[in-house]
């Protein structure tokens, strides 16, 4: 049978499986795409494929409802955000048409010596693979399949596993906004196929985003083959507390940090690292809002959040808190696991020798530390493997800056969470990954940058 299926996480009945695709239909999806990129993107311009674009994101825009009632089945996003997810989908797309003439335009280079000219062209490099996660089954398309169809790249794309319905329905779209054939095809591959896929010397770069297993595994087998890679993978975001004048404000955005995509967020915020002087006051109150919200039907609007992703997922996640508190941590909960539904937690006193300080919870568990002045809250937001996401709460605009510029991250959000947007760039370092998605530089990841010069 195949493993390509929906499991419901809310109830865990099997609605429907998926054919995986056969070696023999992976070589044919390799040709359409070669054939696609060597015909239709060599001949086509911006303009048209700007056009293109354009027709996806409005066919976001025009199926949002039947769209989000996938994924709310699929991995159990709770459908208000399901439909915020969609949404953010249709502006990536949409974005990326707007600008594609000024990200595709000539740079002109100053010539220090010499007669003519010289300048610095964009061209597309061909056949693409994407494996995408199952936590934002239509963002992480979007960020990805978008900017490198504007390009001219074609795309193949494998998607979760457990998310194969949402992956037919992003192709059925391309297929309808009159992309050609072999631009973008969704195929149901297991890891030995994508590894068959990345090695064929037709394709020319792998995007994933995921775990760091899979990361891994992934650089390992383009690293073989000569093939250019970005990876996004997990992150243990910190959520650092330095000053505030609204106590409350800044504990509502520290809940909305963490519970987002009901916690299953790798930019999420996760370790609250809070200054001395306020940590008591927000702990308490910091706790007390998270366990005020509890897991919920996820096709009713106003849920706090939905199940897990899987069974699971929330056994590993019950395993891991179960680890922290045996190694010492304190735990704050309103309940226990009951299938993929985990009750909101908050994990006081996890001290370095826990195996859980340098791990990612993907869930609604939060980790608060105390911080006895600026330079040591630094060196606890920057003690992790991971180096994706961070945020920092301050009043004082100096130290913003002077704080943001020591984190060890690819992105500080000051004073604000869940404040992405298609054009900003996003990405990691370290264990959380390399290469950047969205605003310009998704657009130039994987591009031919071909000098020209002219005497």
């Amino acid at each position: 049978m195949s493993h390509h299926a929906v499991v419901n996480p809310a109830t865990g009945e099997t609605i429907k499986t998926y054919p995986q695709i056969s070696d023999d239909e992976i070589e044919q999806v390799i040709a359409s795409a070669d054939e696609a990129h060597r015909g239709w993107s060599r001949s086509s311009s911006t303009d048209e494929r700007a056009a293109l674009l354009r027709r996806v994101g409005d066919l976001h825009e025009e199926r949002r409802d039947k769209l989000a009632a996938i994924i709310v089945r699929e991995m159990g996003k709770p459908v208000d955000q399901a439909l915020g997810e969609i949404d953010y989908s249709a502006d990536i797309y949409r974005y990326y048409a707007d600008n594609a003439q000024e990200f595709l335009k000539d740079e002109p280079i100053t010539l220090l010596s010499g007669e003519g000219s010289a300048f610095m062209r964009s061209n597309s490099l061909g056949v693409l693979i994407g494996v995408m996660p199952w936590n934002f089954p239509y963002y992480q398309v979007a960020r990805f399949a978008g900017p490198n169809l504007m390009i001219g790249n074609t795309i193949i794309l494998k998607n979760a596993s457990q998310c194969p319905e949402s992956a037919a329905a992003i192709e059925q779209i391309f297929h309808d906004a009159s992309f050609p054939a072999g631009a973008y095809t969704n195929v149901y591959a297991d890891s030995e196929q994508v590894a068959t896929i990345i090695a064929d010397p037709r394709v020319q770069g792998v995007s994933l985003t995921g775990s760091e297993g899979a990361g891994a595994a992934v650089a390992e087998v383009a690293g073989r083959h000569l093939k250019k890679v970005v990876l996004e993978l997990g992150g243990s975001d910190p959520f650092i507390l330095l000053s505030t004048d609204d106590m409350a404000a800044t504990v509502a955005a520290a809940v909305a940090g963490r519970l987002r995509n009901s916690g299953q967020a790798c930019d999420a915020a996760k370790r609250f690292i809070v200054i001395d002087e306020l940590y008591d006051e927000f702990t308490e109150k910091f706790t007390a809002a998270i366990l005020a919200n509890s897991p919920g039907d996820p096709t009713i609007p106003g849920a706090d959040y939905g199940p897990l992703s899987s069974l699971g997922a929330a056994e590993h996640l019950e395993e891991q808190v179960e680890r922290a508190v045996a190694q010492g941590a304190t735990l704050a909960t309103t309940g226990k696991r009951s299938g993929a539904f985990y009750p909101p937690a908050v994990l006081t006193d996890v001290m370095r020798d826990n195996d859980t300080y340098h791990e990612e919870f993907f869930g609604p568990v939060a980790s608060v530390y105390r911080a006895g002045s600026e330079d040591e809250a630094i060196t606890l937001a920057n003690d992790t493997p991971f180096g994706l996401g961070s945020y920092l709460f301050t009043t004082d605009p100096e130290q913003a800056l002077r704080v943001a510029d020591r984190i060890e991250a690819g992105m500080v959000y000051v004073n604000l969470v869940d404040a992405g947007s298609a054009e900003l760039p996003f990405g990691g370092v370290k264990r959380s990954g390399m290469g950047r998605e969205l605003g310009r530089y998704g657009a130039s990841e994987f591009v031919n940058k071909k000098l020209i010069r002219i005497g």
